[in-house]
């Protein structure tokens, strides 16, 4: 800051000369204020080389801050006392997440001032998803409850979605759909998809029903044709994106099924099957708050609970399928994947359905 300083009061005193003598050519021959600008240049240089590596530190603090210029940066550092100045910047740092709700908090001292906690995430499409627990802004710097924000859209998204896995059934499902968030009801609704899938292929290999494939297939057309009759009600916006999402979903496994059908696959270990994206529910991992793996092939990943919140789907073709698989192979072996081809084709929509 002496540096900037100095700068400044350089500035402000070639600022008066000219004031005092407008006369360019008298004014700009001194040699005197060469060196002197010379020397400011210098200045501050080092100043920007400062402020620079003090936004680095931030940034080593919270990684997602590299998502933000350096003026956005600052302006959250400058206002540290008000933690409802990253407000405008959450979605930059996050994908879906449009805003947090803020509250008062329990203070630190008994007689100190309530502390800012963060309760619950916003969505663009205005899907509330509440905290497990509520963030408290102080006494931690911006970076640090930052990070422990990150952790709890994960830790809150899992709560929500044992919640919802412990309330899924059949019958009750139509009213399930809107109970807890869109994130959650997809991932379950996919567990059950790959669940019932593998149950009817492991019935069809122990020799008990050699129409097994065939009897879910009859059962997953069933479920769509109730959800096609849901997505006819009077819904909001929020409720009907999550059923055209879903209705995307499982008209994708639908005719997956009949491929396993086409393909007359009678083990879990044929290709036909495991070259499908297949989500599991992990509950030795769902301390170390994963929970949900997802495999395909001899690819595995744990689902990463990043919140996404209500955006449209892609419709998936078996092209989609195909992208999956290399895209996850790669992920598998550490390397990466650039799907190539026309533009306006979904390559970029693919990639984010994917992730």
């Amino acid at each position: 800051s002496k540096r900037f300083q100095t700068v400044d009061r350089n500035w402000r005193k070639f600022t008066a000369e000219a004031f005092k003598n407008p006369a360019p050519l008298q004014l700009c021959s001194s040699e005197r204020m060469l060196n002197t600008f010379m020397e400011c240049n210098k200045l501050l240089d080092m100043v920007a080389k400062g402020l620079s590596d003090y936004l680095e530190t931030k940034r080593g603090g919270f990684a997602r801050f590299y998502f933000l210029s350096n003026d956005e940066l600052l302006e959250i550092l400058s206002q540290t006392r008000d933690p409802r100045a990253v407000q405008p910047h959450l979605r930059k740092c996050f994908d879906a997440m449009q805003s947090a709700d803020f509250d008062n908090g329990p203070p630190l001292e008994e007689d100190g001032d309530p502390v800012v906690v963060l309760v619950a995430m916003n969505s663009a499409e205005k899907e509330r998803v509440g905290f497990s627990n509520p963030v408290p802004t102080a006494p931690k710097s911006v970076e640090f409850w930052m990070c422990d924000l990150e952790n709890m859209m994960r830790q809150s998204l899992l709560d929500q979605t044992i919640a919802a896995r412990e309330a899924y059934n059949d019958d009750v499902r139509e009213a399930w759909f809107f109970q807890y968030p869109a994130a959650a009801i997809s991932t379950i609704d996919q567990i059950e998809w790959t669940t019932n899938a593998s149950e009817a292929i492991m019935v069809i290999n122990r020799g008990e029903n050699a129409d097994g494939l065939r009897d879910f297939l009859d059962f997953s057309v069933t479920q769509i044709g109730k959800m096609v009759e849901v997505i006819r009600t009077d819904l909001n916006n929020i409720q009907r994106s999550v059923m055209a999402n879903l209705i995307v979903i499982d008209v994708h496994a639908r005719d997956v099924t009949k491929r396993l059908i086409r393909d007359k696959v009678e083990a879990i270990t044929d290709f036909a099957w495991i070259c499908q994206l297949r989500y599991y529910w992990d509950e030795e991992s769902v301390e170390d708050q994963h929970g949900v793996m997802v495999r395909q092939t001899n690819a595995w990943f744990y689902y990463g609970w990043e919140y996404l919140g209500v955006v449209p789907r892609l419709v998936i073709t078996p092209l989609t399928d195909r992208c999956y698989r290399t895209l996850m192979g790669a992920l598998h072996l550490s390397l990466g994947g650039a799907p190539e081809g026309p533009a306006g084709t979904g390559k970029t929509e693919t990639v984010k359905d994917l992730s």
